[in-house]
């Protein structure tokens, strides 16, 4: 089985248990395995969500991240230089949001399926074959 990086939508909705079966059951799978990774990205990504009132949490930023990240089978992913330098690289099909480019780019540096409900991502990894996607 390769690794999976979880979207950080993927990771809130897993976090909540709200993600279909089937894919709950992948996931399941991959954090027995040591193979569920989360991108830092996605810390910063909650922390925007936060400021920009699209999603609420009930504990302070920090808490609620640290839980996140310290989920049983979660390994942090982590993003070097090269995978921040080649998320610059990307085609603009991939789209301008910072996020999504990196986790873009670390996706393919780890061989990850990337586990998102991004249809621009989920394209983008369909054209090009570089990544290859769990739909959600």
């Amino acid at each position: 089985m390769s690794p999976i990086l979880l979207d950080t939508h993927v990771a809130i909705w897993s976090s909540q248990g709200l993600v279909p079966k089937k894919l709950g059951s992948i996931i399941d799978e991959a954090a027995k395995s040591g193979e569920l990774l989360l991108s830092p990205i996605s810390a910063w990504e909650v922390g925007i969500l936060i400021r920009k009132r699209r999603f609420s949490v009930s504990v302070p930023l920090d808490d609620y991240v640290r839980t996140l990240f310290s989920r049983p089978g979660i390994v942090t992913a982590i993003l070097t230089p090269a995978i921040a330098a080649a998320s610059t690289m990307l085609p603009d099909s991939v789209g301008s949001d910072p996020a999504d480019r990196l986790l873009v780019a670390t996706a393919a540096a780890y061989g990850a399926r990337l586990a998102t409900r991004d249809a621009r991502i989920a394209r983008f990894a369909e054209e090009t074959g570089r990544i290859r996607v769990l739909k959600c």
